[in-house]
Formats: C-alpha cells, sequence, structure tokens
C-alpha cells in the first residue's frame, strides 16, 4: 500500500477530524479493526507515530500535523482534477463527418443528430453524400469519420449498424408514358426498353439478379453514381432510371415513379472504420447512435 494512496489518506483524516477511532470508522463505514489496521500500516510505511492514543481521544503527533496539511491538499487536488476531467467531458465540442446517401433510414440519424446538438451545442455537423463506394473511401482517406450507405456494400473493415429502415427499388419515368399507367412494374415491362442504372457493381448484380432472363433484353443508355442527374436524362427520353423511391422529387410532376414487382427492397446501415481512434465528440455520437438503435 502506498502512503499516497487517496483512500487511506481519506481514512487518516477522518480519524484526524473525529478524534476516535469507533467514530471515524462509522463515519467511513467500515469496521473499527479494518480502520486501525490501516492505520497501522500507514505509520509502519512512513517510519512515524502519527497519533497520541489516549483513553478517549487521539491526538495527532506533530508528524500527524504535517501529514494532515499535506493530505488535505492531496485530496483537494485530486477533487479539482476529477472536476476538472468531468467537466471537460461533458463540454465536448469539435467536428463530427457524416457521409449519407439518400435514404429513408437518414431521418432516424438526423434525430439523433438533433438530440447530440442540443446535448453539446459546441459541436458542429459536417454533412457529406455520395453513393456507398464514393462514402466508404472517403472513411478510408479520414475525410469522413461515419457514413450511412445503401446495401449491398463490402463492410468486412467496418463496424455498423444495421437500420431498420427499408427502401423500395422501382423505375422513373416521364408521366405521360405507356408504362406510367401500371402501378407496377415486372422485369418483362422493361424487356426492349432503354435504362439508366447505377454504377455500383454490387447495386447492378442486385438489379440483375431481379430482372433473371429478361435484363438480356434490356438495353443500358447509361451508367450514373447520383440519381440526380439522371432526371435530366430521363425526362429527355434517353431511358427509365431505376432508382429509390424516395430520391424521387414528390413535387416535380413531369416525372413519376413505380415500384418493382416483384417487390426489391433494400436496407441501410451506418458504418465507421474499425480500430480508429475518434476525437471525444465523434466517440460520443458513435455511442448515441449505439443506444439510439439498440446496438
Amino acid at each position: 500500500m502506498s502512503m499516497f494512496e487517496l483512500r487511506v489518506l481519506q481514512y487518516f483524516l477522518t480519524v484526524a477530524r473525529e478524534q476516535n477511532i469507533t467514530k471515524a470508522a462509522e463515519c467511513l463505514h467500515i469496521t473499527q479493526p479494518t480502520l486501525a489496521r490501516q492505520l497501522i500500516q500507514l505509520e509502519k510505511e512512513l517510519g512515524k507515530k502519527l497519533f497520541d492514543r489516549g483513553t478517549h481521544q487521539i491526538e495527532l503527533t506533530k508528524e500527524g500535523m504535517l501529514l494532515r496539511r499535506r493530505a488535505e491538499e492531496l485530496l483537494d487536488l485530486a477533487d479539482k482534477a476529477e472536476k476538472e476531467i468531468r467537466e471537460e467531458s461533458e463540454n465536448v465540442c469539435g467536428e463530427i463527418f457524416i457521409g449519407s446517401g439518400e435514404m429513408k433510414a437518414f431521418q432516424s440519424v438526423a434525430l439523433v443528430m438533433k438530440q447530440f446538438a442540443d446535448k453539446y451545442p459546441h459541436v458542429k455537423f459536417n454533412l457529406d453524400s455520395g453513393n456507398a463506394d464514393d462514402l466508404k473511401e472517403r472513411i478510408n482517406k479520414g475525410l469522413i469519420d461515419i457514413a450511412l450507405v445503401t446495401t449491398p456494400v463490402e463492410i468486412s473493415n467496418f463496424e455498423f449498424i444495421r437500420m431498420k429502415e427499408k427502401d423500395v427499388w422501382g423505375i422513373v419515368m416521364p408521366t405521360h408514358d405507356p408504362l406510367a399507367e401500371k402501378d407496377k412494374i415486372s422485369p418483362q415491362d422493361l424487356m426492349g426498353k432503354k435504362i439508366i442504372h447505377s454504377s455500383r457493381k454490387l447495386v447492378r448484380e442486385e438489379i440483375e439478379n431481379w430482372f433473371g432472363d429478361a435484363y438480356e433484353q434490356v438495353h443500358e443508355a447509361a451508367s450514373i453514381n447520383l440519381f440526380h442527374n439522371a432526371i435530366c436524362l430521363i425526362k429527355n427520353g434517353m431511358g427509365y432510371g431505376i432508382t429509390l423511391e424516395n430520391l424521387v422529387p414528390k413535387d416535380d410532376k413531369s416525372i413519376c415513379f413505380r415500384p418493382f414487382s416483384p417487390q426489391l427492397d433494400t436496407g441501410s446501415i451506418l458504418i465507421w472504420k474499425k480500430h480508429q481512434n475518434f476525437s471525444p465528440a465523434t466517440a460520443k455520437f458513435i455511442e448515441d447512435l449505439k443506444h439510439a438503435f439498440k446496438v
């Protein structure tokens, strides 16, 4: 036991204040024999007698009075350090860099961001957009901390939270197109048609699987990484855009969305790099995300 162990110094100061081992033990919620052994051990380590033990009360020796002053200083410093560390952790500040595609699940993430911002008003969020491959690359380069991406996506090098929301695949076309009269679109409906398709390899494979044999009968007019740019192509009749429903502008009446049949859903996940040393703000935000989404 070190003579500077704070717990033992607290024992010593309590006995010095109460001038009675029994009363001091009651204050400390330990047994009288335990307290007596700690004091004897402290005197043994210092090689000095700290107390004059009388019949009714205990008095400090000259060495005991010196130790009391130093012990009070040490405990005050320890208390101050604890408060400063706690205040530092509570006064979270800095920037958190998040990337996201456009998907339903971002609404849930945005709610956690708002709650975090209310709790830590000195934190600033920086939001970037892109597809899953772009955002993964930015995480690997250290440009962003966390990303919300659509599946399928390779995540072996990432920690992740799987979101519960699902997005629906379908096609976008001009509202006057004959296929717009249908409620749902089958692979056979697109045979012989031109399509505007994702440039992401894993997404392309998923869409091709949905088409089945009919995929050989469709023609790819263009590939894209962000759907916003495809809208102009669709409006100009270059092809039917394959996309997620929530990416289609609701206020643009010149185009419309029809879901696939059979239905094709896609999920989304929050990812961040494994074994990464994050800033205190980012680390706290990740913990809040885990708590919010029950990880």
